[in-house]
């Protein structure tokens, strides 16, 4: 597992201003810094992929460099991850694109809660390498849930897993239950608490991005 603030950079800037409780009442704050956050997730996970060598005519001769052999499928999971997935779009610019609506149903007396998708739409995934977006590991019920569901469009070749604040409990439960994926997170929480949201987290991101819901 990767995680970006093991090691100091200018990501640490945008992960304390999302979990900020003042500047969080700038939505398009919250949504920029989500972006910028995808952004630097995913340049380091281009650096695991998989180059060929190519040739490129500059004005004044032929330069050899090394170039991705192929571009991944960036799945994202509705709504809260659509400003998480616009950085990556924006380092992936070529890469196909697969969405899912999954989200926690009603809260259960105990608080447990079951996993409900009702949307999901991707292209051909046989052999391809795939990310999944999604900006809170809290569980990692849903984000094995939405695996599990793509599996009718193709086995992957190569599964990894981004999210910006992730749980020690969901980061166990994926090991667990998806041990061929690869984690790359912005920062490892400390826990989830009785009603399964990080401590110390930042709240709701779908809402904070893009307004209360009913």
């Amino acid at each position: 597992m990767f995680i970006l603030t093991s090691k100091n950079s200018i990501a640490n800037h945008f992960i304390a201003e999302l979990r900020d409780v003042k500047i969080q009442q700038d939505s398009m704050r919250f949504r920029k810094n989500l972006e910028r956050l995808g952004e630097v997730l995913a340049y380091e996970i281009s650096q695991t992929l998989s180059y060929q060598s190519a040739e490129v005519q500059s004005p004044l001769a032929i330069s050899k460099t090394e170039l991705l052999a192929n571009q991944p499928v960036l799945v994202t999971i509705l709504r809260a991850s659509l400003p998480f997935h616009q950085g990556f779009i924006n380092v992936f610019d070529k890469a196909e694109n697969a969405f899912i609506g999954a989200y926690r149903g009603k809260h259960l007396a105990d608080e447990s809660f079951e996993v409900e998708m009702d949307y999901l739409a991707s292209p051909d995934l046989t052999d391809k390498t795939i990310i999944l977006i999604d900006p809170m590991l809290a569980t990692g019920k849903s984000l094995l849930k939405s695996y599990q569901a793509l599996l009718k469009y193709g086995k992957p070749a190569k599964v990894i897993i981004s999210a910006a604040i992730a749980a020690p409990e969901g980061v166990t439960f994926l090991k667990e239950h998806l041990p061929e994926a690869t984690l790359f997170v912005g920062t490892l929480d400390e826990y989830l608490n009785e009603k399964y949201y990080i401590v110390p987290g930042l709240g709701d991101a779908g809402d904070l991005a893009f307004g209360l819901k009913l």
